[in-house]
């Protein structure tokens, strides 16, 4: 099969690792006379559509989020890996406490896997290289290579995290292969920490992904109850031990998202 046309001049390939390849709309033209201004000036600050396209050459295989797939070419088929109740019942359990879908389909064949567009930036990451695994942040997965095992980790003092307004559970990814998250802010601005038994500590949920092998828990920012709420921080979210922390600099801009969120349900040409 040959695909034509599907980058050119304003989108381009911006990034690949392994089989996944993230594609950028540069200039995006297929807005209607009510959303072009707001996508005029979008283009403008950088703000871009992006879709995830990978390469299935009959060897490898893709989970996705549910929903995210947009369309296939080639032989390619979907399945959803359920067993039986008890395993549905499961995977809807890790579903729910990761905010992630409860089942992911698992797509095999030759051809090209294109997922659907969004307006977050996409990272990609060697799931290897994070060691025991990388924990991600609720709701930022988007897909993985089938060689992936995806788990579920439970933070170690869970009253504080329900008192810190965190979720309890996490999705951990390990083993071998590619994931790419869906982050609020691009790749070159994420902060990368490397710790060596040491302690890092975090006022809000900016951290984007970290290592399996510390341990994450939420504290008090200082000894007393009434201290952290003299000091205004209130809870931390704290990393111990040794491993890496990617994290962002500035919390999202939810405004900007849910702008744009109405753009980006629209289907995309070419």
């Amino acid at each position: 099969m040959n695909i034509k046309n599907l980058t050119n001049e304003k989108r381009k390939i911006v990034s690949t690792l392994g089989n996944f390849n993230v594609l950028e709309y540069y200039s995006d033209l297929s807005v209607s006379p009510s959303s072009a201004e707001m996508e005029y000036f979008m283009s403008k600050m950088g703000v871009h559509r992006r879709q995830v396209i990978i390469n299935m050459n009959g060897t490898n295989s893709a989970v996705l989020q549910a929903g995210a797939m947009q369309w296939i070419a080639g032989n390619i088929e979907a399945q959803t890996n359920v067993t039986g109740v008890g395993d549905l019942m499961g995977k809807m359990f890790k579903g729910a406490v990761t905010k992630e879908s409860a089942v992911k389909p698992e797509y095999k064949g030759v051809g090209t896997l294109v997922l659907e567009p969004t307006y977050k930036y996409i990272i990609l990451q060697d799931v290897s290289q994070w060691g025991a695994g990388m924990v991600v942040e609720d709701g930022m997965f988007l897909a993985c290579d089938g060689t992936v095992k995806q788990s579920v980790i439970s933070r170690r003092n869970l009253s504080s995290a329900a008192l810190g307004g965190e979720g309890l559970f996490n999705l951990t990814l390990s083993g071998t292969g590619v994931a790419a998250l869906e982050c609020n802010v691009p790749m070159s601005e994420l902060v990368e920490i490397e710790m060596n038994n040491e302690v890092l500590k975090i006022d809000g949920n900016l951290a984007v992904c970290w290592s399996a092998s510390l341990n994450f828990t939420v504290e008090k920012s200082t000894k007393s109850l009434l201290g952290s709420a003299v000091s205004g921080e209130g809870f931390v979210n704290v990393y111990r031990g040794t491993g890496k922390v990617l994290m962002s600099p500035v919390a999202a801009s939810s405004s900007l998202f849910m702008a744009t969120n109405s753009l980006s349900a629209r289907p995309s040409i070419g």
